[in-house]
């Protein structure tokens, strides 16, 4: 990825902030913040009015319509689309879907290339990462797997139980990851495969979310040999590539929610009067203000550490750990503020704020629970010696 002039990439920037206040965020219905099929109509609607305008998903090729944007171009480019619960979907930057065509983009055959990849850069197909277990299956210890896969002549034959898996009631394929004699692994599997059943969608307290988070059933799915990813054995380290990218997007989409739920706030407390005065005026409401615009400064500048790193062909490990952490935690703080800073209006769904917090908040569980995370962060400071 080349990064554009720095006028071009200007242009491109307020190109897309114009596009997501004169017309993503303006068909954001809350009234039909829970129908995903209704959802879904509206973000493929904006998705044609993006690419209208020369807007699209900001990691792909050119040639796949994307724009070929660095890792720290993203920043910018992915805080701006998450300002609206649709921004991501229409420009084809949501997960599941992009992180998946990140890892299927380094790890894909030819013809897993051909089969899948190509179909769900061009948003002809959609997938989901099949990974997280009941109890005491895998969740945040990837090493608890027990979905098993075994070879059986030129077949694989999958066998095992997922759930909260996200996007694949709309899903055409998954990304299972199962243990094979060599260990975790991962395969391709079309959801009308016979063995393969989704129970059920599982409610969660997500707004605006499309492809729900599914319970499967895996019984005896037969995939080809060709299903299998890469190389046997290497699933765990798979993932980890996956979730690098993934827990980067979401920190610059998160970041742009937050920052609009505070504008929100700001604009709230400089019309609405308490006790004789502006709430704007004060103190205690200013320094929640504060608080908030010293957050989202720090996420920013650690996200955007992170992306140079990343573009740098650096290992961003321990610093996406970290990163991930600060940020979920931090822009949950902004959007809980802008709830209080709102009052009644902030727990209502007249406005979008209560919403924000909702798709906000799992994100310190998602990509790893903050609590794994300092975990790791610490033995790896130990282990290695890392000063702080």
């Amino acid at each position: 990825m080349i990064a554009r002039p720095d006028a071009e990439f200007t242009e491109l920037i307020d190109t897309l902030r114009d596009f997501i206040d004169s017309e993503v965020i303006p068909r954001e219905d809350l009234k039909t913040a829970h129908d995903s099929e209704a959802v879904e109509r509206v973000a493929m609607e904006l998705h044609a009015l993006a690419r209208a305008r020369g807007l699209g998903a900001p990691r792909a090729r050119v040639e796949d319509g994307g724009l070929a944007l660095s890792w720290t171009e993203c920043c910018a480019y992915l805080e701006q689309a998450g300002r609206s619960f649709l921004g991501p979907p229409a420009l084809r930057c949501a997960p599941p879907t992009q992180p998946d065509v990140f890892a299927l983009d380094a790890l894909a055959s030819p013809n897993q290339r051909h089969d899948y990849l190509e179909p769900l850069q061009r948003g002809e197909r959609k997938s989901c990462f099949a990974m997280t277990e009941p109890a005491p299956g895998a969740g945040s210890d990837p090493r608890m797997l027990r979905t098993q896969a075994r070879r059986e002549g030129s077949a694989w034959i999958i066998d095992g139980h997922k759930w909260f898996i996200s996007g694949a009631m709309r899903a055409d394929f998954a990304i299972v990851v199962a243990r094979t004699d060599q260990g975790p692994s991962w395969f391709l599997v079309d959801v009308n495969t016979p063995g393969f059943e989704i129970v059920r969608s599982i409610p969660t307290m997500e707004p605006f979310d499309m492809g729900g988070h599914a319970e499967i059933l895996l019984q005896g799915c037969r995939v080809s040999a060709d299903a299998l990813i890469g190389e046997e054995g290497q699933g765990l380290a798979y993932s980890q590539l996956r979730l690098e990218g993934a827990r980067l997007f979401h920190c610059m989409r998160f970041i742009g929610l937050a920052s609009r739920a505070m504008a929100i706030a700001q604009d709230y407390a400089l019309r609405r009067e308490s006790h004789g005065s502006r709430l704007a005026e004060h103190q205690m409401v200013q320094a929640m203000i504060a608080d908030a615009h010293i957050l989202l400064y720090a996420a920013r500048t650690m996200t955007l550490d992170v992306a140079r790193r990343l573009d740098a062909g650096e290992s961003i490990r321990h610093h996406s750990s970290m990163a991930k952490v600060f940020v979920a935690e931090a822009v949950y703080r902004v959007a809980d503020s802008a709830v209080q800073i709102c009052g009644a209006l902030g727990v209502s769904e007249d406005a979008p704020v209560s919403m924000i917090l909702r798709m906000i908040r799992p994100f310190r569980i998602y990509d790893g629970a903050s609590e794994v995370h300092r975990s790791a962060i610490a033995r790896r400071a130990l282990r290695h010696g890392l000063a702080a």
